[in-house]
């Protein structure tokens, strides 16, 4: 069986079915990327996945998840400014973390190079929104390049390094979920590792690198110059092309996944327009633009999200005086979701129903039974949500937070009503205070946000004296992104290292009304709760215990057996506690009512036990 790191770091050229994250690594290694940054966060994690694949002899890259996503900007900036190609990547929110660094980056002078891989998510699969991330790439003037399949992630990330080296400025990739999780046969180069040169290359000859007043003008005059310049090297890039069709009156433009959704639904059609397909979003080749719309007497514009190339498209129209009927976004669904094909085929046939019918004209929709998201067996959060719910009052007020402990919002613990961001729960449950003498307030974080960006909130909450509640979620690792380490852990991407104690941070900011306790111990999480909420000020509950699903898997690598599963014995009354409000997916119900437990779910941790009002939850081994 090949292994994935000796395949991304094998020197012969060749071919290799893979998912986009991963060509993505294939391509950081050709293009010589020495510095890779992130913080992690769907649909990206799996490009870190494929850079620990390769064998430390054989990989020239510097790799760390940074604290977040701004952090891992400015890392990736000041490797660039130093002579290294760098490379960050994110999620799509991320870059809402990183704005601050991020619409810098094209005002300075970038030696080394540096290209953004930006894990955009139409249809918010893994995100609380589905933002349009394109609108940062025209606010800091900086180019955006969006493949449609894995083999374009990986000639698209050559390109952007070899454009973001030779002009000095960032550069976007654009993936959506679904080129990030695509997997096709990759054609790929050889391999030819560099000689590196390691001296430091920074200098102030290459700047200013200070935006100051008497500069900062000038240098966003050679940002929109560089931008332009963009524009006429790529004016007959081969990464836009015309895939020509049978009716030659109609065209689409279009790009990134829309575009094998369109070719899906054309796949069958005797009446196939041309296509547009823009591999460079941003700036679009206005030549390219001009010269498709003049050839059609009607064009549609087909893109997720926003109305971005749509507008850009339209005024090119405007400002060359051509008379193309151009038809973009036209009702609210349009901007809404991932454009699959049967999305594609509802907006088509809704112009033009002679190309494409409507969807389930041919075929009845298939209706799925819902699977609404739920927490792994023996989570310690569930086993957190169910004591502190015996405590909460009705008028109490609970702040959700971003993480696996999100989950606490559903049916049946309904613990976190509201949500903004990652760390924005210290800040809501303050302002949520004020004001307020009958109202109990609780803000739920956990560990791997609390450095992300929650501490902010904690020190504006001490410094203000804000009055509420706020337990933390400490489950060891940044557990819904895949495990990836945080500073409590006590080891980086690369290597031991020193922990940082969520308790001791909190001391030394100066909180002095700190409880910690294992969530499995679910009467002293009651009392301490109670405690708390009886309380005035910023009080601190530390609610602890590994994730399940990481401690289940280091067992099982490491040859030992998981703890017999529970069973359900005669003394059960029937009052389905375990089902109904601690809900752990293991216990199941016969169609006679009677209970039981799937035994390929439950993992023997037993944190129901002290659930069960009649005393009917024992060990198998019993």
């Amino acid at each position: 069986m090949k292994k994935m790191g000796e395949m991304l770091s094998s020197p012969n050229s060749g071919s290799e079915i893979m998912i986009g994250n991963t060509a993505i690594v294939r391509a950081m290694l050709e293009a010589g990327v020495r510095v890779v940054t992130s913080y992690p966060g769907s649909p990206t994690p799996e490009i870190a996945a494929a850079i620990a694949s390769i064998p430390a002899e054989r990989n020239p890259m510097y790799f760390e998840f940074s604290v977040n996503e701004k952090v891992a900007t400015e890392v990736a900036f000041g490797a660039s400014i130093n002579g290294h190609l760098s490379c960050v990547f994110f999620k799509s929110v991320g870059i809402n973390v990183a704005a601050d660094t991020f619409v810098q980056l094209s005002l300075m002078e970038l030696i080394g190079g540096i290209v953004i891989v930006l894990g955009d998510d139409p249809g918010a699969n893994s995100s609380q929104n589905e933002q349009d991330n394109r609108h940062y790439a025209h606010l800091s003037y900086t180019p955006i390049l969006e493949p449609s399949t894995p083999s374009e992630a990986y000639s698209m990330f050559l390109e952007a390094s070899r454009l973001s080296q030779e002009m000095r400025m960032p550069v976007i990739v654009r993936l959506s979920t679904h080129v990030c999780h695509a997997k096709e046969k990759v054609e790929f180069k050889e391999l030819v590792f560099q000689v590196q040169d390691n001296r430091p290359k920074f200098s102030l000859e290459n700047g200013p690198y200070i935006p100051i007043t008497a500069e900062a003008l000038k240098m966003k005059r050679r940002a929109l110059k560089k931008l332009e310049e963009f524009r006429k090297t790529t004016e007959k890039s081969c990464l836009n092309s015309v895939i020509e069709g049978s009716d030659k009156s109609r065209g689409v433009i279009t790009a990134g996944a829309p575009f094998l959704s369109l070719q899906d639904v054309l796949s069958l059609s005797d009446k196939r327009p041309d296509i547009l397909k823009l591999g460079i979003v941003h700036p679009l080749s206005e030549k390219e633009v001009v010269d498709f719309l003049s050839s059609h007497e009607e064009v549609k514009v087909l893109e997720e999200l926003d109305n971005v190339i749509e507008k850009e498209v339209k005024a090119i129209a405007y400002d060359h005086k051509l008379n193309t009927r151009i038809t973009g976004k036209q009702d609210i669904e349009d901007w809404i979701g991932e454009y699959t094909p049967d999305k594609v085929r509802e907006v088509l046939s809704r112009i033009w129903p002679d190309v494409v019918s409507p969807p389930g004209v041919e075929t009845e929709p298939i209706e799925l039974a819902p699977r609404p998201a739920q927490m792994c067996p023996g989570c310690g959060h569930r086993s957190a949500f169910y004591a502190i719910k015996k405590v909460l009052h009705a008028s109490d007020i609970s702040v959700a937070d971003i993480g696996c402990h999100t989950l606490g919002y559903l049916e049946p613990y309904r613990v976190g009503q509201v949500l903004l961001c990652m760390g924005h729960s210290s800040g809501t449950a303050s302002g949520l205070s004020l004001f307020n003498d009958t109202r109990r307030v609780v803000a739920f974080l956990g560990d791997s946000t609390f450095f992300h960006a929650g501490l902010p909130g904690i020190v504006n909450a001490i410094f203000n004296k804000h009055n509420f509640t706020l337990i933390v979620m400490e489950n060891g690792t940044t557990a819904m992104t895949g495990h990836q380490n945080h500073p409590a852990v006590g080891r980086n991407f690369r290597e031991v290292t020193q922990k940082i104690p969520v308790r001791k941070v909190l001391e030394g900011l100066g909180v002095d009304n700190i409880r910690e306790v294992d969530a499995y111990n679910q009467s002293k999480l009651k009392q301490y709760v109670e405690e708390a909420l009886a309380e005035d000020g910023l009080k601190v509950i530390i609610a602890k215990h590994p994730c399940m699903l990481k401690f289940t898997r280091e067992l099982r690598r490491s040859g030992r057996s998981l703890p017999n599963p529970v069973r359900v014995g005669n003394k059960c009354n029937r009052k389905y506690i375990c089902v109904s409000d601690f809900a752990c997916p293991s216990y199941q119900l016969s169609d006679d009512g009677s209970v039981w437990v799937q035994n390929d779910l439950c993992i023997g941790d037993r944190s129901c036990v002290q659930t069960c009002p009649s005393d009917a939850i024992a060990s198998e081994d019993r």
